[in-house]
């Protein structure tokens, strides 16, 4: 490998911007580290076609540095796969061959742009700042569908990662047609966000938007307040009423929690879709409805099925599209964006809340957040309105955070230093990270020199710890 050592290289601009190289070389990898992370890009790096996939599932990648001949599945088929997964991605191709062949072949499956081996760092750099330069001209279009998602017409959604990106480009494709949507998680994960979602998104954003909870309402007055009734058919019906489906005319009826809905309206409500009819209570006559129905749920409809709680019928008929959305435990790469944008949300002239301390951050990142996105919002308004300061500090944070999950013991624990607990939370994050020691940092919420020195400290106490770090 030849080493420029007289080219300067100035820092990107493009600091945000992921690059993943793939090769089997440490030297070659190292290589392109050093250039890419001069260059202010955040680097990842794997040894393996496996290892570079996860990465790439994990993590929006923006441009792929990779060989040709890499173990596994080699790299003209994972040029194949990330096109076919990930279209959005720029790829540059290392090849120690030079054939015109090799170069042909996967530019023809998509790659940017090739470098021969060996190369020059001016050469590498070069390629680089092309790349960047052409990702930098979709960067008005791509900052304006940020826009767009974070505005009403996307229901306030908040996120970056794969997954996420994931369910807003389903949302974009659901929104402009009217059938049925089911939209699964945990409770706090904003399924009604997406519901609101899909529904301004559409030609339908104009028209009532109607949230209907069906595990908050009286088992013996859903009949009525979905179909509705008419004068008479009840006591203390004293006048006819539009049910939700009839009221939400063009709009679009939410049926949040409907994996509560008890077995005997299921049957009624499969009627109502099929037909495009309700029935009011009382009436011998039906009314056509039109509205399109998003509903939600954070049960497991299947087993329901199985237990005879859900009718199958009803499950195929509103699980058209699915969207299912991830608990905050597995996008936590979300989790400092959503925590910036709460503290914007609840800092004022009163409680001027700027940033967030490295230890408070830590502890966050730590914690599984069981009841997701609305206990973080639910915390950090907590923190705000404690606060007393500038930076919202630890101390700040609801109890059930004041300790990590790496500092917590249970009596059946081992009492240990904390030197070794800091040490073993050091390698976990590195090892789920896959050795993105950026990626490692930012999930302990330490500074990235911090993480250096200390891999450093270890490197010189245990010389065969550097081999827990993954390239």
């Amino acid at each position: 490998m030849q080493i420029d050592t007289k080219v300067e290289i100035t820092p990107s601009k493009f600091a945000s911007l992921n690059l993943l190289i793939v090769d089997d070389e440490v030297t070659t990898r190292d290589l392109c580290n050093d250039v890419a992370l001069e260059a202010g890009l955040h680097v990842h790096a794997s040894a393996t076609t496996e290892q570079a996939l996860a990465v790439l599932d994990q993590y929006p990648i923006d441009i792929v540095v990779t060989d040709l001949k890499i173990p596994q599945i080699g790299g003209l088929e994972l040029i194949k796969r990330i096109r076919s997964g990930n279209p959005q991605v720029s790829i540059i191709v290392l090849t120690q061959y030079g054939t015109i062949e090799a170069a042909i072949e996967a530019t023809r499956l998509g790659a940017a742009d090739y470098i021969t081996k060996p190369f020059h760092v001016a050469e590498l750099r070069t390629k680089l700042d092309r790349l960047v330069h052409s990702i930098e001209l979709d960067q008005e279009n791509r900052l304006l569908r940020e826009q767009l998602r974070s505005k009403p017409g996307f229901g306030g959604l908040i996120g970056v990662s794969p997954r996420m990106q994931r369910v807003y480009k389903l949302i974009e494709k659901v929104a402009q047609h009217t059938y049925p949507v089911l939209i699964l998680g945990e409770s706090g994960t904003g399924k009604e966000l997406v519901a609101r979602s899909i529904h301004f998104s559409g030609p339908r954003g104009n028209k009532p938007f109607s949230p209907v909870d069906c595990s908050s309402l009286v088992p013996t007055l859903i009949e009525s307040e979905l179909f509705g009734y008419v004068k008479g058919a009840f006591t203390g019906a004293q006048h006819s009423k539009q049910g939700l489906f009839e009221a939400a005319g063009d709009g679009t009826l939410f049926l949040d929690e409907i994996g509560d809905l008890p077995v005997d309206l299921q049957a009624k409500l499969l009627r109502a879709l099929q037909e495009h009819e309700v029935k009011p209570v009382g009436s011998n006559e039906r009314v056509g409805i039109r509205a399109r129905v998003i509903a939600a749920t954070n049960r497991d409809l299947e087993s329901s099925i199985r237990t005879g709680e859900f009718r199958q019928d009803l499950y195929f008929r509103l699980n058209v599209v699915q969207i299912k959305l991830p608990p905050l435990r597995d996008r936590r790469v979300d989790i400092p964006v959503l925590v910036n944008a709460f503290l914007e949300k609840f800092s004022d002239a009163a409680r001027p809340i700027h940033t967030i301390s490295e230890d408070a951050m830590r502890r966050i990142m730590a914690y599984d957040w069981p009841g997701n996105i609305r206990e973080l919002e639910n915390a950090i308004e907590r923190a705000v309105a404690l606060g007393s300061g500038p930076i919202l500090h630890a101390g700040d944070l609801p109890s059930n955070l004041q300790y990590s999950s790496v500092e917590k013991l249970t009596d059946g624990d081992e009492l240990v230093p904390l030197e070794a607990l800091e040490r073993r939370a050091i390698f976990r994050a590195l090892r789920e990270t896959a050795g993105d020691k950026l990626a490692a940092a930012r999930l302990l919420g330490i500074g990235k020199t911090t993480l250096y020195r200390k891999l450093k400290q270890y490197e010189s106490e245990r010389p065969q710890a550097s081999n827990l770090q993954a390239s």
